[in-house]
């Protein structure tokens, strides 16, 4: 092709002021249009003399001269193309068509799917800030050593230390039985409201950008071309959500069993998810049905 021989002859003027020795560049054959519309191969022994005329001309002059040189002779091929025949807007078509080149160059279908998985996952932003005002309950059951085993508690003993950790966590009992109700007052958290803030602001962030790519043309009577990213500035009425919710009240209720031959005790523990792993931790416990594994760091 034409493009293909004047880039070779800006090479070969290059090479040619660095060495002594200048060899042509082989050059392939150009493809044009014939009277009937078909493609016909052209001769290139004619820009083959253009080029090598070129090169007899490079020794004599300096490198910016050769440039100089070479962009005329360039210029004169481009000529030449324009002359030929070629149909450009062709050539035009099949470059746009080619990657990188300002087309789409994604697949439709796996953009969409995307999309859409997006649009389905966005709402747990909203159900993270609207579960952040109440507790999430759970009930498990725990296990320790019971009286008749080797440094084991009776139900007294285990009962007492669950009244202690219930004390100075701020807890009350509220119903005394074979059940035991325990109620205390959770403060809100500056911590959790910063934090539901920095999540609603990164998923507000997240949505603008797919908003900015989906609608880059959409144009607003009186606003024109929105700036998506303003959905960031909602991000502070998430903790603002929560703070405004204030402290609340949490119930957790305690039921102690003993095993037939008192080798070990059951704690049905139902409350608060986040308080019951901070008691069995503490109070040592192990969950019933599970084996406790040391970590690697522990002493």
């Amino acid at each position: 092709m034409v493009s293909l021989v004047c880039l070779t002859a800006v090479l070969a003027a290059l090479l040619a002021n660095l060495s002594d020795a200048f060899a042509p560049q082989p050059v392939l054959p150009q493809s044009q249009r014939d009277s009937s519309g078909k493609l016909s191969m052209v001769d290139p022994a004619a820009h083959v003399d253009l080029i090598h005329s070129t090169a007899s001309l490079l020794p004599s002059l300096s490198l910016s001269d050769a440039v100089l040189e070479t962009a005329a002779t360039a210029s004169t091929a481009m000529d030449a193309v324009s002359q030929s025949g070629i149909d450009t807007p062709d050539l035009a078509d099949a470059a746009s068509a080619m990657p990188g080149s300002g087309g789409v160059g994604y697949s439709k279908a796996s953009y969409y799917t995307t999309l859409g998985l997006y649009a389905l996952s966005f709402p747990g932003i909203w159900s993270q800030v609207k579960r952040s005002t109440s507790a999430k309950v759970k009930r498990k059951t725990f296990v320790s050593d019971g009286e008749a085993a080797s440094d084991g508690k009776d139900l007294r003993q285990q009962a007492g230390e669950i009244m202690a950790y219930m004390k100075a966590n701020n807890y009350e009992v509220l119903e005394a039985g074979e059940t035991i109700t325990f109620r205390g007052l959770v403060k809100k958290s500056l911590s959790q409201a910063l934090f539901l803030t920095f999540c609603t602001a990164l998923g507000m962030a997240s949505l603008a950008l797919v908003l900015q790519i989906q609608f880059q043309d959409l144009t607003l009577p009186g606003i024109g071309s929105p700036n998506w990213f303003y959905l960031t500035l909602l991000a502070p009425y998430a903790g603002l959500y929560y703070w405004r919710s204030g402290d609340r009240l949490d119930d957790i209720k305690v039921k102690l069993l003993s095993s037939d031959d008192d080798t070990e005790n059951e704690i049905v523990v139902e409350g608060n998810d986040d308080e019951i792993e901070r008691m069995w931790r503490t109070l040592d416990l192990r969950e019933k049905g599970m084996v406790k594994v040391e970590g690697i760091l522990a002493a």
